[in-house]
């Protein structure tokens, strides 16, 4: 049996600088009312302003990259994905000329949709995120034919760490915690990886809708668990149905993990867009729920870094959001008055 080496810091150092030419280096941005109501700094990595909207166009264009520089260019690329990734593996694969072929689920945003067939990639729908996973699949099999998976792909997950190794780079002093939201585990597995390489005193913390909480209940059960049926959270970016096996060790060394209800995740999105005039997605904005309760576990002044992960929104979904005005109450209130 092949043992699988799983990624390491060296690799997301090497991701980042394969791809500083194709992408862009986003802001890290903070609202000094918002540091002033929770008593802490909160700094925000601006990857809603990424190519794509996204920072999944890092973990493409890693994987992309790889294959070009090894003379493995494939025929076809094919790709599975709610959206963000849809849309990074499209433009990434359009970068160096290869057709593409992006599964979607038929609920998928979309303004995510269309995009990536601006990119020119060719997009299937199909009835859920499990008969996505499974067409995908056979379509691998196609001989030409490469599969990039939105997050159990080791030259994925380190594209997805540069956000973070980027971030610690610009910023002005080391954050005492990184948070990020987890949908499949990329993202986070390859944050772990970053930030432990940069200063293994940085804690790094997970979270994810209640409503589609299978890291978490992984984590508790010591094996990956999926989701019994679609999840049902405004959070489209990480509706997967479960994390993957290459994430799943690096998830498992998290230093914290939330699960975060609706009604947090809409009251933040709405907040941090108010506060940040950033165009946010619920995916990361819920991200901040996660931050405020573990913020009022610690007993002094902290410096947090979150990843801004996208800013895709569809009509209906940012109308979801708005329905009802959540502006009223500060989070400075909410901090002081909502039990951790």
């Amino acid at each position: 049996m092949n043992t699988i080496v799983p990624p390491q810091f060296t690799d997301i150092q090497q991701a980042w600088q394969r791809i500083r030419p194709h992408i862009s280096t986003t802001p890290i941005v903070e609202s000094q009312l918002l540091n002033q109501w929770l008593g802490h700094r909160i700094l925000f990595k601006a990857e809603c302003m990424q190519k794509i909207g996204a920072f999944k166009a890092r973990g493409a264009c890693n994987a992309i990259m790889r294959l070009v520089e090894n003379d493995a260019k494939p025929s076809r690329i094919v790709a599975n994905s709610s959206g963000n990734h849809a849309q990074a593996v499209a433009w990434a694969a359009a970068q160096f000329n290869i057709p593409a072929t992006i599964y979607m689920p038929a609920n998928v945003s979309q303004v995510k949709a269309q995009a990536t067939a601006s990119y020119g990639a060719e997009v299937v729908l199909c009835e859920d995120r499990f008969s996505v996973d499974e067409q995908v699949e056979m379509a691998a099999k196609t001989e030409g034919t490469l599969w990039i998976p939105p997050y159990n792909h080791i030259d994925v997950i380190c594209g997805q760490g540069t956000a973070t190794l980027e971030a610690l780079h610009q910023l002005d002093e080391v954050p005492d915690a990184v948070f990020g939201p987890c949908g499949g585990g990329g993202l986070l597995s390859g944050t772990l990886i970053a930030a432990k390489g940069v200063n293994p005193a940085i804690q790094v913390v997970g979270v994810e809708p209640l409503n589609a909480n299978d890291a978490a209940e992984s984590i508790r059960s010591g094996s990956i668990q999926k989701l019994s049926k679609p999840a049902d959270t405004i959070a489209d970016g990480v509706r997967t149905p479960s994390i993957g096996a290459l994430t799943f060790p690096q998830i498992k060394q998290l230093d914290d993990f939330f699960e975060v209800e609706e009604e947090a995740i809409i009251y933040w999105t709405q907040w941090l867009q108010h506060l940040l005039k950033l165009h946010m997605e619920p995916t990361c904005a819920m991200t901040m729920e996660g931050v405020s309760q573990w913020l009022k576990q610690q007993q002094q002044t902290k410096t947090v870094l979150v990843i801004v992960t996208g800013g895709n929104i569809d009509q209906p979904t940012m109308r979801q959001i708005w329905q009802h005005n959540c502006l009223d109450i500060t989070p400075e209130k909410r901090f002081n008055t909502t039990p951790c």
